[in-house]
């Protein structure tokens, strides 16, 4: 029987092409949000560079909003997710080697970030605003790829500790703030890059307990024990915390000796990540294992908390990245996509989410500016001060906003949020770090009842700073009054508050994100956070913002 007897038209057995282009056709949905210059996009970021963090560098930060905005870039970032590190504790000759490979597009997204400086200018080209332009480079990269950040921060972060070892500093600085990266592990390379190792699994954040022995030998340690979390192992050089006769050390790691021999460093597996699944991390082993002291003798915890205090610096600014991606790519889709007759973006139930949204990431960005201008190097006691309680007051409550902040921009977006197509889903599982990273919940607000009991000159220097916007406000004004007259108790006896110490530091970094606010921002930004933040009516769950507040121009800052 022909095709023709069975009464079928005879030809290729297909559908018609009109039929299959009317099911196939994509219509109602996005284009592409790509080749879009992440920072000439963020108006937010541009102002608070300028007005906050008192820095120049439009040109360098253009060339970086080009790089990842682009295509290209994004592309690699998916890459370097969808393809996580392997772990290699052997060659095929049964050599021990330890080591870590990575997706080749892992290696041209660090790549750019350190051309670009977001390691390490703002030490290798100190200044007032150093530290906010080197933020701004920082959280452009973030913004895309994050598990990158990681070895990017500690790198950055190391060098106020190695100031303590001016004869390692004078080795290692150098390559430090190259701006060449090169992924293999070989001595003389130009550049480097510095992880850290101090968590123990006996101990986790409490350090002391660590068990690690540093043993002299000579004009160095040999360190044997074993550290539960070493982010980023393929760094040049570590900073260790381990015992030795004088108490808790710090120590100078590197990968190859001087000598261009390996060093004793022996992975012992990865760690199966929630998010940050680019970025490896590791447990490792050391036996006998060099390591030069940084530092006085039994003080590695004061060295090293140089080190800490910048990284936390970075955990706020990674999730103030992490939430100017949310916000960018959940406007971008209601911009695009329609239902019910109307725009998303256009329907009063979103409109009011996805402002709320943009209010969260702009208070993060302000608040990230300034803490940034904090750490430049013409910083007084004043400012110092007060960078040691902000700082850590910021990480607990940006950090602690971060994940929410995630999830609700990827309900903005439906299903396709829900889809590891779209970057959402590992943003989702990325902000969590960052709240856990340097300090969870607990330990961070913790320390700031510490501070406060310790460096009473440092709660101060807060509120020095938080009342410049005094007069502006009435109810920031008498937010700021209650605020005040409750740390003030907390401060004369803070062991008796450490099961309120949450409530007391969320108020305090709310206070010090409205009072930048009002000072730098539109009104209609200032206005609408501090009715929903501080407010009788205050609601913490995004899309609660008063009828009152002009969503129209916080949206058009997004």
């Amino acid at each position: 029987m022909t095709a023709t007897d069975a009464g079928m038209t005879a030809g290729p057995l297909t559908d018609s092409p009109s039929a299959s282009n009317a099911t196939h056709r994509v219509l109602n949905q996005p284009p592409p949000r790509v080749d879009i210059n992440e920072y000439t996009a963020n108006i937010p970021l541009q102002q608070y560079l300028h007005s906050v963090g008192e820095a120049e560098g439009d040109g360098e930060l253009e060339a970086t909003g080009a790089v990842v905005g682009s295509a290209q870039f994004q592309d690699d970032a998916r890459l370097a997710h969808r393809n996580p590190p392997i772990l290699h504790t052997h060659n095929k000759y049964g050599e021990r080697i330890d080591e870590v490979e990575y997706h080749p597009s892992y290696h041209r997204v660090i790549g750019q970030a350190v051309a670009a400086g977001a390691h390490t200018s703002a030490w290798e080209d100190p200044g007032k605003g150093a530290n906010a332009l080197r933020a701004a480079q920082f959280m452009l990269f973030a913004q895309v790829e994050p598990g990158h950040a990681c070895p990017v921060s500690m790198s950055h972060a190391a060098v106020d500790s190695l100031q303590l070892a001016p004869e390692l500093a004078g080795e290692w600085l150098p390559r430090l703030y190259s701006r060449q990266y090169s992924p293999e592990l070989a001595r003389g390379k130009p550049g480097a890059l510095f992880g850290m190792a101090m968590t123990e699994k006996q101990g986790g954040s409490d350090v002391r307990a660590n068990t690690t022995r540093a043993e002299a030998a000579g004009d160095r340690h040999l360190l044997t024990g074993h550290k539960w979390f070493c982010s980023a192992p393929m760094s040049d050089a570590f900073l260790v915390l381990a015992q030795d006769d004088a108490g808790l050390g710090c120590f100078l790691v590197p990968r190859v000796l001087p000598d261009g021999t390996r060093n004793v460093f022996m992975l012992q597996r990865l760690k199966d990540k929630v998010g940050n699944r680019s970025n490896a991390s590791s447990e490792v082993e050391f036996a006998n294992t060099a390591g030069w002291r940084i530092g006085e003798p039994g003080r590695g915890v004061r060295a090293i908390m140089g080190m800490v205090g910048q990284t936390r610096l970075d955990c706020i600014l990674g999730t103030a990245a992490g939430m100017r991606q949310s916000v960018a790519e959940a406007v971008w889709h209601t911009r695009h996509r329609r239902a019910f007759g109307a725009r998303l973006i256009d329907q009063a139930a979103m409109t009011n989410v996805l402002a709320d949204l943009a209010l969260e990431s702009e208070a993060a960005t302000v608040v990230s500016m300034r803490l940034s201008r904090a750490f430049d190097n013409d910083a007084g006691p004043s400012e110092r001060a007060f960078r040691r309680l902000a700082t850590a007051v910021t990480k607990y409550w940006v950090c602690k906003r971060g994940p929410n902040h995630a999830y609700e921009a990827m309900e903005c977006l439906g299903g396709n949020g829900y889809i590891e197509d779209f970057p959402l889903a590992m943003r989702y599982r990325e902000q969590p770090v960052m709240a856990i990273w340097e300090g969870t919940g607990n330990v961070i607000a913790l320390d700031v009842l510490r501070a406060m009991a310790t460096e009473p000159e440092s709660v101060e220097a807060f509120f020095a700073e938080v009342r410049i916007a005094s007069g502006e406000n009435r109810v920031f004004d008498d937010s700021v009054a209650v605020l005040r007259e409750g740390v003030a108790a907390v401060a004369q006896a803070p062991q008796d508050f450490a099961g309120q110490a949450r409530n007391v530091v969320e108020r305090m970094a709310l206070a010090l994100q409205a009072s930048l606010l009002i000072r730098f921002a539109p009104a209609a930004v200032s206005d609408a956070f501090v009715d929903a933040r501080l407010g009788a009516d205050r609601t913490f769950n995004y899309g609660g913002l008063a009828p009152s507040a002009d969503l129209a121009a916080i949206l058009a800052r997004a």
